[in-house]
């Protein structure tokens, strides 16, 4: 045999090592938490160029030529469009190709001095990642194409996905049954919470992975010669199919099936004459398989995934899905026809966004919408262009069960991926574009032969100096987003000098234009400075709103800069924006507490009536009585035709009880009990009422009247206790207590619960007693009140010991500077305890020594009688 027909007899050993390098990948990927870090981008472009090279060497060796399908005029002019993306542009070309960046650049930058020529894209640290990842997947795809010449080299590939995805999806199995809410007991999601533990943290990349590999481990079975061969891919497809199912992702359950559907369509399609039985076989045993796979999952998950698709149950909840963002990112789309830059959707968006939102939109979760925004009109052509050449190659002839698997597997992702971004994480993206490189491997008949070293070697220096780009565009691209914020941030909670948190910030803002928050952290430095940087931080703010007009943090920023010069009303305007675009801590946190005069109160108020409630109870708890008082009648006013009057109408009545203003109080009730005659809160407030006006007798009789209406309601039980307690009836008290008791639903009423028992005991007298259900307290809800209650009780006992303990752990629960009156009190304890246990010691050989040790251990406290009781 000669040498060169040996060569191409046996596969290179470096097409062997490029096999191997897209081996690894297709396993490091997924275990890389599902590719999300940006890490994951080095190893992605340093195994793609290693694989490209080794591919080229060993096409060079056995005297081949590089095979380019069309599929791969995606992959590089979507690299093109990235690096072009990149190119400064004068201003004057730049208001022609982009007037939303041109605008943009004359509002956010220009008057920051950042007025130099600028890209298309807003966001050039996210293009040149996507510049790396371009390249890299262009890399690979032709890598993979000539590695896949070879049948063996293409079934191991297969192979490696489809037991990649069951050893995933068996990961994730053992995490729930033992019980793991950790990745391998160490790693914990911050933002998601996956219902199967995987290294995936979003279930739906998870599902779209698994559905891929299952399916393609299917029609490795398929494909197999001999049951046993099938037997270790049927597995597989059985265990990746319950991950699917086990992942609670209702597109990635749907997709799956329609994958399945569709491979087993195809084999019967593609299927004739005398193999037309075993078309009907293959296609039977899909089913069986998915019927299989929808079984065991059912078995193990039916509850959850009942759970799950009741979610989606309802018109109210369509509308409030993915699908509502669709026009609004098709607005995105047409405002930059040339894309606003490959990757910067995430900077970009939140400009367009018409309402809060709780979570950032990093991607828009639709292929096309994803290609229309960011590439504009080119990258829809390209989408036209890598559909045609799928089309392609599902007309192919002789395309075996594993080919037609991967044909099926590849259009559910990609149909799936128009409610999702599976697709924009390299550990998707990489497994389809290998497996597609299988079928799109040139046929046996069509492989042409080149001249030694002719066209693999032109494409190894093409390939090398591709691996070089992408390198060289990981450099730029290492900047991102969070990285830029929590540099920024870092320095602004530090109280670093303004001149460096401005000369940074400006750099940040250079990189990322289109992003909110750092115009936001800058204009908080400049507010944090007092009135001197007072209308910087307006300007960052007004910046800031002009790249989110719903962004909390710059109407908190504004609020704090007005408050800084004057103007105080304008002031608290702003801080109820910032409460209505989503920061609703921050109205009762800081607003409220610097709002002195009703103008500024009145200008603090939401317009939402159940928020004003809010309102309304958070400036009862802060004991404003003085300014709550002419508030609550301008609210009552205001808001009187809303349901949620009669609550203001309560609220005032319960701050004229606080201030004793007894007739004003009865008034007030008297309206609640009109607006809401048969509610029990209207009947509460009465009682109340008459407590306060010494007609305790008619309030235990109202309230008393009331159990058979509301039979165990706990609120009502609580305050006919406390009454009782308050009028002697201490027994009667315990009584109501233990009727509600088996209707006490939390940790919080059951405390209450003891607190009112040990007010009974102590009512009569009964300190041991009280102090045990106080100590029952404690260790429901600790708190310094409930200790130091249970100190005081330890004290009137003598037992200062005791006493000092509970005062102790009661001050470690204040904060520093309010523990100097706990510890002298701990001083007072231990100083009793010393004089008694010399006193003791004083008194043992005495004849009262036994009296006194009695006494000193509180054992005849309950000796005394018992007063107040009825009979």
């Amino acid at each position: 045999m000669s040498p060169a027909s040996h060569s191409r007899s046996r596969t290179s050993r470096y097409t062997l090592g490029a096999e191997g390098a897209m081996a690894v990948l297709l396993v490091l990927l997924p275990l890389s938490l599902g590719s999300a870090p940006t890490w994951v981008h080095g190893p992605l472009v340093v195994l793609a160029g290693l694989a490209f090279v080794l591919a080229c060497v060993g096409a060079w060796r056995q005297h081949r030529s590089l095979h380019l399908p069309l599929l791969a005029l995606p992959l590089g002019a979507g690299a093109l469009l990235c690096l072009l993306q990149l190119v400064p542009l004068p201003p004057g070309l730049l208001a022609v190709l982009s007037p939303e960046a041109a605008e943009l650049r004359d509002f956010v930058l220009v008057p920051l001095g950042l007025d130099g020529s600028r890209p298309l894209s807003m966001d050039t640290p996210a293009t040149w990642r996507e510049l790396a990842r371009h390249l890299a997947y262009l890399l690979i795809f032709v890598a993979a194409v000539q590695v896949c010449r070879s049948g063996r080299s293409r079934r191991r590939l297969l192979t490696t996905l489809a037991f990649t995805g069951a050893a995933v999806s068996v990961l994730g199995l053992l995490h729930a049954l033992l019980g793991v809410d950790k990745l391998l007991g160490v790693i914990s999601f911050v933002h998601a919470r996956p219902p199967l533990v995987t290294p995936f943290g979003n279930p739906n990349h998870l599902a779209a992975f698994l559905g891929l590999s299952a399916t393609v481990s299917l029609g490795l079975a398929l494909s197999s010669e001999g049951r046993r061969r099938a037997a270790p891919y049927v597995l597989a497809t059985v265990l990746g199919g319950t991950g699917v199912l086990l992942s609670l992702s209702r597109g990635g359950i749907a997709f799956f099936v329609f994958g399945m559907l569709a491979f087993a369509l195809l084999l019967l399609m593609r299927r004739a004459g005398t193999e037309r039985v075993l078309s009907w076989r293959r296609g039977g045993a899909v089913l069986l398989c998915l019927l299989a796979v929808l079984a065991v999952g059912g078995q193990v998950a039916s509850e959850r995934l009942v759970a799950e698709l009741e979610t989606a149950d309802s018109v109210a909840e369509l509308r409030h899905s993915k699908l509502e963002q669709w026009p609004v990112l098709a607005s995105v789309a047409r405002a930059y026809p040339l894309g606003l830059g490959r990757g910067a959707f995430e900077s970009v968006f939140p400009r367009y966004q018409t309402r809060p939102v709780i979570n950032t939109s990093t991607h828009p979760e639709n292929a096309v919408l994803q290609l229309a925004t960011e590439f504009g009109v080119p990258g829809l052509l390209l989408l036209v262009v890598g559909l045609w050449g799928f089309g392609r190659l599902l007309r192919r002839e002789g395309l075996g069960a594993a080919e037609l698997a991967v044909l099926a597997g590849v259009a559910a992702l990609g149909l799936h991926d128009l409610f999702d971004f599976s697709l924009e994480l390299p550990a998707s993206a990489v497994a389809a574009w290998v497996v597609l490189a299988s079928v799109a491997r040139p046929e046996d008949r069509k492989r042409a032969e080149a001249s030694r070293g002719h066209a693999p070697l032109r494409g190894l220096a093409a390939g090398v100096a591709l691996t070089v780009v992408a390198l060289l565009a990981l450099v730029p691209g290492r900047s991102t987003l969070e990285t830029a914020e929590a540099e920024l941030g870092a320095l602004v909670a530090a109280r670093a000098p303004l001149e460096e948190v401005r000369a940074r910030g400006l750099a940040l803002i250079d990189r990322h234009p289109a992003d909110h928050a750092l115009q936001d952290l800058v204009g908080l430095a400049y507010a944090n400075a007092g009135r001197e940087g007072a209308a910087e931080a307006l300007a960052f703010a007004n910046r800031a709103l002009y790249l989110n007009p719903v962004d909390a943090r710059a109407h908190r920023v504004a609020a704090r800069a007005l408050l800084n010069l004057g103007r105080r009303t304008q002031a608290f305007l702003e801080y109820r924006l910032a409460f209505e675009a989503g920061d609703r801590g921050l109205l009762w946190r800081e607003a409220l507490g610097r709002a002195r005069t009703l103008a500024e109160l009145q200008a603090l108020t939401p317009d939402a009536a159940r928020e004003v409630v809010q309102f309304a109870s958070e400036l009862q708890r802060a004991g404003r009585h003085e300014e709550a008082l002419p508030w609550l009648a301008w609210a009552c006013e205001r808001f009187d035709a809303a349901p949620e009057s009669v609550q203001l109408w309560e609220h005032e009545a319960r701050v004229r009880l606080a201030r004793r203003e007894l007739a004003e109080a009865e008034a007030a009730s008297a309206e609640v009990s009109r607006r809401a005659p048969d509610a029990l809160s209207s009947y509460l407030l009465r009682a109340d009422v008459l407590h306060a006006l010494g007609r305790k007798d008619e309030a235990l009789e109202s309230l008393e009247a009331l159990g058979p209406r509301f039979p165990g309601n706990v609120e009502l039980a609580f305050t006919l206790a406390r009454l009782q307690v308050d009028l002697g009836l201490t027994r009667r008290a315990r009584e109501s207590l233990q009727q509600v008791s088996p209707f006490v639903s939390n940790l919080s009423q059951r405390a209450q619960i003891f607190m009112l028992e040990a007010a009974s005991y102590e009512r009569e007298g009964l300190r041991t007693r009280a102090l045990e259900s106080w100590k029952s307290v404690v260790r429901m809800q600790p708190g310094p009140g409930a200790w130091f209650k249970v100190a005081r009780l330890h004290e009137s006992l003598h037992q200062f010991d005791a006493a000092a303990r509970a005062v102790r752990e009661g001050v470690q629960l204040l904060p520093e500077a309010q523990r100097a009156e706990g510890e002298a009190w701990v001083a007072r304890l231990e100083t009793a305890e010393r004089q008694r246990v010399e006193a003791r010691r004083r008194e043992r050989g005495g004849s009262g020594a036994d009296s006194i040790l009695l006494r000193a251990m509180g054992a005849d406290e309950d000796l005394g009688t018992v007063e107040g009781e009825e009979p």
